[in-house]
């Protein structure tokens, strides 16, 4: 029997602490040609659920959390409660997709049923169809979470990413277990001895990044784009061209995630400049996922990731001096010993028992962030064009949650050639998303054409 981790179980417990959030992260999957009728659809779902357990599991918890809980088999499911069908009015163009994406994300997932829903969307311009696929955050991370749906679609070469995941799943079944937290006081001494080994053998520099982690957590950022949240969001997207993104990564020696994350800086200092608030070296830091997934872990589902959390230089106005910044700090941040501090916390969660464990998650969770103003996630997508019952997934949009404090995030999703970035806000307090999202596109633009011509400035 699988259970969940203290950082698996820490996304519900978040979830608890604040009932303005819903932790479901999501994908958006924008199909060619005709769509399929329901019942074709149900069989098609039905067979690929059924390689993948965790979408037949509901999550199981223990009395005064004395054990993990556990992922147990819902003997009860019902396909139904999980396949929807809607249509968009028209004319089905983006800006009503992305209205029903913000609308089906808002609520939460029902906790006494298996932690996904999904929709089929039909009515979208040129005679296309979409699935819309939402799971919890405790079911996994962003890199497994794109493994899971796109197991939900075809290989474009008739193989399944849903064989892959039910191979990796007996292959976890083949492995050591969770161990199970005793009662045993010699057994918590012995946890709590491991724990402090483990933080005494963390090097200078992980302690200072989680000092910083902290000291970024705490301190205010002075600007109106993080805050207490509502329970409505708004969604939006912007696909640029990977050749462009390519273009600039050779042109000025910069990784695609420098370039993804300066393009952000730049649409966040003109959302700083709409509100009438002049942009600081401090105004924004971003939390980064960095995954700390090994490749044969790629397909199991559950949550493995550290953060780093750079401040973005929107007081620059250079775009290309943005782009030179964000390169140099995500390296100053890489060395800091933030990543490893984030790794390190999550290595001692596991020695010790799970009621402290869980508990340490809680009070990390409900401290008052008010320091990290969006979220910038990277998801690797599949590497090559996906289809859906034979048809075509011409679009993939990421959609990452909105929760703790933070008014905006942003999932970027490499699909094809395109480098696809989701962006959810809440929907009272950063009400200009769609700006958002173009503000990210145009910097990418704008740093593309100083690739080619790179004596030439890059200013607003």
């Amino acid at each position: 029997m699988e259970r969940l981790s203290a950082f698996d179980a820490g996304f519900l417990d978040a979830e608890d602490a604040d009932r303005h959030i819903s932790l479901a992260v999501g994908a958006v999957s924008v199909v060619e040609g005709p769509v399929p009728e329901q019942d074709e659809i149900v069989a098609a779902l039905e067979e690929r659920i059924a390689a993948i357990p965790r979408l037949r599991q509901v999550v199981r918890r223990q009395r005064f959390d004395a054990a993990p809980p556990e992922w147990v088999d819902d003997p009860a499911l019902d396909l139904a409660h999980h396949i929807h069908r809607a249509a968009l009015p028209h004319p089905g163009g983006d800006q009503e997709l992305f209205r029903f994406v913000a609308e089906a994300m808002e609520p939460r997932l029902d906790r006494e049923r298996p932690l996904w829903q999904s929709w089929v969307i039909e009515g979208l311009a040129d005679g296309r169809w979409a699935l819309l696929i939402k799971v919890h955050h405790c079911m996994a991370d962003g890199i497994a979470a794109m493994h899971l749906l796109a197991g939900l679609t075809d290989g474009g070469e008739g193989d399944t990413y849903a064989s892959a995941i039910r191979a990796a799943h007996e292959e976890s079944h083949r492995r050591p277990s969770l161990p199970t937290p005793t009662l045993n006081p010699l057994r918590w001494m012995r946890g709590g001895w491991n724990a402090a080994a483990a933080l005494v053998a963390t090097t200078l520099s992980t302690v200072e990044g989680a000092v910083d982690i902290v000291d970024s957590l705490v301190r205010p950022s002075g600007t109106s784009l993080n805050g207490p949240v509502t329970t409505m969001r708004r969604y939006s997207a912007v696909e640029v061209p990977m050749a462009r993104v390519a273009s600039v990564c050779h042109a000025f020696d910069v990784t695609l995630n420098d370039v993804a994350l300066a393009a952000i800086t730049d649409s966040f200092r003109a959302a700083l400049q709409r509100r009438g608030e002049r942009p600081r070296a401090d105004s924004l830091r971003t939390l980064v996922p960095v995954s700390v997934r090994s490749n044969d872990a790629a397909h199991l589902l559950d949550n493995r990731v550290s953060v780093m959390l750079p401040h973005l230089p929107v007081d620059e106005p250079d775009r290309l001096e943005q782009l030179r910044t964000v390169h140099r700090r995500l390296e100053r941040a890489k060395a800091s010993g933030q990543r490893q501090a984030g790794s390190a916390t999550v290595a001692v969660l596991k020695l010790v028992p799970f009621a402290v464990a869980t508990r340490a998650v809680r009070v990390l969770t409900g401290l008052p962030q008010r320091g990290v103003v969006t979220l910038a996630t990277n998801v690797p997508g599949p590497q090559h064009r996906l289809q859906v019952m034979g048809r075509d997934v011409v679009r993939m949009l990421p959609i990452p949650p909105v929760a703790l404090g933070l008014r905006a995030a942003v999932a970027i999703l490499s699909y094809g050639d395109e480098l696809v970035f989701g962006i959810t806000t809440d929907f009272d307090t950063f009400p200009d998303v769609d700006e958002l999202a173009a503000g990210i596109g145009a910097a990418v633009d704008s740093l593309s054409a100083a690739a080619r011509h790179p004596r030439r400035g890059t200013r607003e």
